[in-house]
């Protein structure tokens, strides 16, 4: 199971990946969580100790590692250097483990077929591949804001993205904006996560103007969020509403068929 979740900022990607995320691990699952937002939050959401949270930096920071496996030095362009870099080793030597899920930070630089050719790119861009391919895990790729990711071919291979969304019209343009571009790139299994969701009226109106795209299920507003966040407690732990709605979605997530 490889799943990318993203949308516009400010929605709760985060929220919404460290819920199943928890959720997998409690089934007994092997979950690798990516941190791909260049203001990585996950291992909070997660409610990591801090003293794990201090072993984390973000990969595209690395300059050491990413001269010594590209043979560049970071934020140089052009000349030579390794396009296909060792990385088999960096998910497990780079990430820390916790309540089973383990957590790995990208950090952020553009990538791939078009942007930045440099060692940083090479060196990501390799490693989201890597990613892609191991197997007997769940994999969930917390994608940062917005849409420019999906040119890059950062997501070309997962089994499913999963888009959320506030019920507001911005929000939903922002889904439509991805469905396209993720259209464009051939990644065609797109499903609708509605999150602060108030009332019933919210509801429908997510069903109802849903840029044609499934609706996997809806996470009620709760201010608890941002009081577990205060506490460094896993909202998975401090929010049951949340985490009973997360549940419910994973369940449709293996009625859809994802990962088949």
């Amino acid at each position: 199971m490889k799943l990318a979740i993203t949308g516009k900022g400010g929605v709760g990607k985060t929220t919404l990946t460290a819920l199943i995320a928890q959720a997998y691990a409690d089934m007994g699952k092997q979950v690798l969580a990516v941190d791909a937002d260049p203001s990585p939050c996950l291992a909070g959401a997660l409610g990591f100790p801090d003293e794990l949270r201090a072993k984390l930096h973000p990969i595209a920071e690395m300059d050491a590692l990413i001269e010594e496996r590209t043979g560049a030095k970071p934020g140089t362009v052009g000349g030579f250097f390794t396009i296909n870099p060792r990385v088999d080793d960096i998910p497990e030597r780079f990430s820390v483990l916790h309540r089973g899920v383990r957590l790995l930070e990208m950090g952020s630089v553009e990538l791939g077929g078009s942007g930045c050719i440099c060692p940083e790119a090479a060196m990501l861009k390799t490693l989201f591949t890597h990613l892609l391919f191991r197997k007997d895990e769940v994999l969930l790729l917390d994608m940062y804001a917005g849409v420019e990711h999906l040119g890059r071919a950062t997501v070309d291979f997962v089994d499913a993205m999963i888009v959320v969304v506030e019920p507001t019209r911005r929000s939903l343009g922002t889904a439509a904006q991805i469905k396209k571009l993720a259209n464009d790139i051939g990644l065609k299994k797109l499903y609708l996560v509605g999150n602060k969701v108030r009332n019933d009226d919210e509801v429908k109106f997510l069903e109802a103007e849903t840029p044609d795209m499934p609706v996997l299920g809806f996470l009620p507003a709760d201010m608890k969020v941002q009081e577990a966040d205060r506490l460094n407690i896993p909202v998975y732990d401090h929010v049951p509403e949340l985490r009973i709605s997360a549940q419910k979605i994973m369940d449709k997530i293996v009625t859809s068929g994802l990962g088949d």
